[in-house]
């Protein structure tokens, strides 16, 4: 690792990349772009307005909304000041925003009147507020139109104006590695999410060595990763790219055919779609045939194995890789190096990072397992969070020994190599047998009508419980409850076999996460 980026806070690190690559790309819209100095100066400009409205050390900044250049603005602000970003789901509901705006003890919300695939901000921050008023919040700021009861950002802005530079610099001079700098909200697979603080040294030296050690980017690199930027699957690339002086390529919300064109226009290098639903959609667009993505060197997904080889088919002029990773170890902790093997980069999720250690425990015994034996993934090292904020009870049942439980099924292979075969949750419990969810969806993935598959396990009289698959189709395609279940048929043993499945068109997401807790619910009111 080399010496520019090396145990720096976030505000250091823009500081250090706007110096030496000033002039460079670092966010690039379809309709808008800015450079590294651009982003300081439009930073700094924040940050100065935060310590007007007595934003500091300790505080909690919360940003609500779809991706955009203030976003990023607004992230950075908040670590200049030695404040906490937290980046909130913008697909919540109001009584989920509610609470997050509560439990996270936000001091200052930021949103804007963009009416974005999710919601109209501003209507759904009113009606948190009726839910339940947080205690600490004190400050609403809306970019675009003026609302009642925000402050402008124009008005929010000229405030600022008043405070020198001088005095961000010497807040920023007196932030620690080990102060929290942006706190994420787990992605809600279950009811209630969970607040994350991350530090900077986890999020600076992640994002450098997903760089120095995985993705190799120089300058001339342009990285498209459209996930929201409420996820670390947008963050830890802006990290990744910032030690480069590479340019992080995003969209207000995922469209196929823009996302292409935009691939084409700007020859972008990396692609980070990063999920099957996002992968699909580009690949199954008409314009996929057309477009020029010749450009394209390097591309992350994670899916099943037949999956991924369907991908690696679509693009094969990358290299796929894949990762394993959660937002509580700083996003990800293991990449495939791009000279892995297909089959490893089929099959595995790549070797931990340089500094991060993970081994496989009995869930019960909580004993270590041999090379190639199933069990708990835990992990160690500077990535690992320190704990869940406001939760000693969790916290207490989440580390041994300083080793996190992820909760998540796997295997180390004989090289070290991780092997994810889905959440301890996810088991079913058929007739005695276990079975694992991710089998059964891997298998319905490589039909080739099917465009997502979830497996969920639901009561049954006689077996106990028995696998129901929730599926997406292909647009165009139809099939049958009964034509799925004979797809199955020899090749999976019969226990596995879907006794139910259930067609859809919208799946109920997090942030990019299918909730399946919200199947089952959908499969309880359905049956009564």
């Amino acid at each position: 690792m080399n010496s520019f980026t090396e145990f720096t806070t976030l505000g250091d690190l823009l500081i250090k990349s706007a110096d030496k690559f000033g002039s460079n790309p670092v966010i690039v819209f379809p309709e808008q772009r800015i450079s590294y100095k651009e982003l300081k100066q439009r930073s700094y400009h924040r940050a100065q307005a935060l310590v007007a409205h007595d934003i500091g050390p300790g505080s909690h900044v919360g940003i609500l909304m779809a991706n955009c250049m203030e976003y990023i603005e607004y992230l950075f602000a908040a670590q200049l000041v030695g404040a906490m970003a937290v980046p909130i789901n913008a697909r919540y509901k109001a009584p989920e925003l509610a609470y997050v705006l509560d439990n996270a003890d936000i001091d200052l919300l930021v949103t804007h009147d963009a009416i974005s695939e999710y919601a109209n901000f501003g209507q759904l921050i009113d009606d948190a507020l009726v839910e339940q008023t947080p205690q600490r919040l004190k400050h609403l700021v809306m970019l675009g139109a003026k609302r009642e009861g925000f402050i402008s950002d124009e008005a929010f802005l000229i405030k600022g104006e008043t405070v020198d530079t001088k005095i961000v610099d010497e807040m920023r001079s007196q932030v620690s590695l080990r102060n929290p700098a942006i706190m994420m909200y787990t992605s809600g697979t279950t009811a209630n999410p969970k607040g994350c603080p991350l530090n900077h040294e986890v999020l600076v030296r992640n994002g450098v060595n997903m760089n120095e050690s995985r993705y190799f980017l120089d300058e001339s690199d342009r990285f498209w990763a459209p996930l929201p930027m409420f996820h670390m699957a947008s963050i830890l690339p802006l990290i990744c790219c910032m030690d480069a002086g590479a340019a992080l390529l995003s969209m207000l919300h995922l469209e196929p055919e823009l996302s292409l064109k935009m691939m084409e226009e700007e020859r972008v290098t990396v692609a980070f779609p990063s999920f099957p639903t996002i992968t699909m959609a580009m690949i199954n667009h008409p314009y996929f045939s057309k477009a020029d993505l010749s450009s394209l060197k390097r591309i992350n997904n994670v899916a099943p194995p037949e999956l991924l080889r369907n991908f690696q088919e679509a693009f094969p002029q990358a290299v796929q890789t894949g990762a394993y990773g959660l937002t509580e170890a700083g996003g990800v902790i293991a990449f495939h190096h791009p000279e892995d093997s297909l089959e490893k980069r089929l099959n595995t999720c790549g070797k931990p990072m340089p500094g991060l250690l993970a081994k496989i425990i009995d869930p019960e015994t909580l004993e270590e397992q041999k090379r190639g034996e199933k069990g708990e993934i835990i992990l160690k090292g500077y990535s690992v969070f320190d704990g869940y904020y406001k939760a000693p009870e969790k916290n207490q049942e989440s580390f041994i020994e300083g080793w996190f439980r992820t909760g998540d099924l796997g295997v180390l292979d004989s090289d070290g190599y991780i092997e994810f075969h889905g959440r301890i949750k996810d088991m079913l419990k058929v007739g005695g047998e276990n079975v694992a969810a991710i089998e059964i969806e891997s298998l319905l993935s490589t039909h080739p009508a099917v465009n997502i598959a979830q497996v969920i396990g639901v009561h049954d009289e006689r077996l106990f419980e028995v696998a129901c698959a929730y599926i997406e189709l292909i647009d165009g395609k139809s099939m049958t409850e009964a034509e799925i279940i004979d797809f199955c048929k020899g090749k999976i043993a019969s226990f596995k076999i879907p006794r139910h499945v259930r067609f859809v068109d919208e799946w109920p997401m997090s942030s990019t996460k299918i909730q399946k807790y919200v199947l089952r619910e959908w499969y309880d009111q359905e049956t009564g």
